[in-house]
C-alpha cells in the first residue's frame, strides 16, 4: 500500500517538481480538523492510485516557503500537479468522488 510521503521545502523541488508521475499535494496543519478528516481519504487514493499518482503532505507551519511559493492562504489547499506545474487546486475538504473525478481528469 502507497503511504503519504511527507515533504518539506527542502525536498519539494526533488519530490514533486522532478516527479516522473503526476503529484497531488496535500498542504496541511496539525491543528486543522478538516484535514485530520481528509487524511484517510488521501490513504485510500494514495493506496489506489499508486503507480499512476503520487500523494503528498505539506505541513505548512513548518514549511512555509512552499506554502508561500503556491499562495497557501488556508489549509486544506490540494494542488494537483504534473511536471512542476499546477493543473487544478481545491481549497477544503472535498468528498472522495469529486477529488476522484478532478484526479482522473489530470491523468
Amino acid at each position: 500500500m502507497a503511504a503519504i510521503a511527507e515533504v518539506s521545502d527542502d525536498t519539494f523541488e526533488q519530490e514533486v517538481d522532478k516527479s516522473t508521475l503526476p503529484v497531488l499535494v496535500d498542504f496541511s496543519a496539525e491543528w486543522c480538523g478538516p484535514c485530520k478528516l481528509l487524511v484517510p481519504v488521501l490513504e485510500e487514493i494514495a493506496a489506489e492510485y499508486e503507480g499512476k499518482l503520487r500523494v503528498i503532505r505539506v505541513d505548512v507551519d513548518n514549511n512555509r516557503n512552499s506554502a508561500a511559493r503556491f499562495g497557501v492562504l488556508s489549509v486544506p489547499t490540494l494542488l494537483l500537479m504534473r511536471d512542476g506545474e499546477v493543473k487544478d487546486q481545491i481549497v477544503g475538504n472535498v468528498p472522495k468522488r469529486q477529488l476522484i473525478d478532478r484526479i482522473n481528469k489530470l491523468l
